[in-house]
């Protein structure tokens, strides 16, 4: 019974981190119709910012673990947030009026950039990564289910959805986004600055990806230029599978997935942990190819 929990917290963990990244994914594709495949990589930025001032705090300051942690989370949300909005400027905004197949290349292209730039500037080996998360007294390491990092994980991100949901739901720039996921002419019509609204989007989603790298990599302990490539390639499943464009499919989505692999992992083989993602992608796309909480779109021909 114990190993049974000790997988559903590893699942519902790994589901937790996925679902910071989907957020971006889904985000994105509902405002404008794009998967921005570049999401993977503003996750790694995001862990290698808190590597960078963490690291610098710890040894030239006295403060704190969480203090510590808190402005490291801070600085890779402000620092990733400003790479995605300026990817979306650069990258993006141009091809808006382009075929889709156009800016998926670009998607791909502004990957590739952004994962050579931090090879160039890091190293491609894996660097250690001091956790800057405190054991908490009330968990006895090796000894209570759940650990520290996980708790706070968990913890976060249903925060983080909290927050994203209230803002999408109850604040001007929420019914500014909603407007113009449903109809970006029209929103328009109606006094909303769409390219204020998109900006917007990319760097809220950027934000929520920086949180999920800063938590991994303090889960880990180790991070290197190419974790955001595996880690948005799965994000990007985990939206698929609840329903690309919705924000509680995502999340939905992302605990399937996480849940999958965490028993897939544990009962059959952890070597094909990453295949597993993929089968139940196949199954539930064969079965309900809008995902779990989508809903099929309709064209005007």
């Amino acid at each position: 019974m114990k190993y049974f929990l000790q997988l559903v917290l590893a699942g519902l963990t790994k589901g937790s981190i996925y679902a910071l990244i989907a957020l971006g994914y889904t985000m994105v594709y509902g405002i404008i119709k794009l998967i921005n495949f570049a999401h993977g990589e503003i996750y790694m930025i995001g862990a290698f910012t808190a590597l960078i001032i963490g690291g610098a705090l710890q040894i030239t300051t006295g403060l704190p673990p969480l203090t510590i942690l808190a402005i490291s989370m801070a600085a890779a949300i402000f620092f990733s947030s400003g790479y995605g909005v300026t990817m979306e400027k650069i990258a993006y905004k141009p091809l808006r009026n382009a075929p889709r197949l156009t800016a998926l290349i670009s998607a791909i292209g502004m990957s590739l950039i952004l994962q050579n730039y931090v090879l160039l500037a890091q190293t491609s080996d894996f660097l250690p990564f001091r956790s800057m998360i405190p054991n908490f007294p009330f968990l006895t390491p090796g000894k209570s289910l759940v650990t520290t990092t996980q708790l706070v994980i968990l913890i976060t991100t249903v925060v983080v959805m909290v927050l994203l949901t209230l803002l999408i739901k109850f604040t001007r720039i929420g019914k500014a986004m909603r407007a113009t996921s449903q109809d970006k002419t029209m929103a328009q019509l109606v006094g909303i600055d769409i390219n204020k609204v998109i900006t917007f989007t990319f760097a809220v989603g950027s934000g929520t990806a920086a949180i999920g790298g800063v938590l991994i990599a303090n889960h880990t302990g180790q991070i290197n230029f190419y974790i955001g490539f595996l880690a948005g390639i799965k994000a990007f499943v985990a939206a698929v599978l609840g329903g690309i464009g919705s924000i509680p499919g995502a999340v939905l989505g992302s605990l399937v997935l996480g849940m999958t692999e965490s028993f897939g992992a544990g009962y059959i083989s952890s070597a094909y942990e990453d295949v597993f993602a993929f089968i139940i992608l196949i199954l539930i796309l064969f079965f309900k190819p809008s995902g779990l909480l989508g809903r099929n779109e309709i064209e005007k021909v």
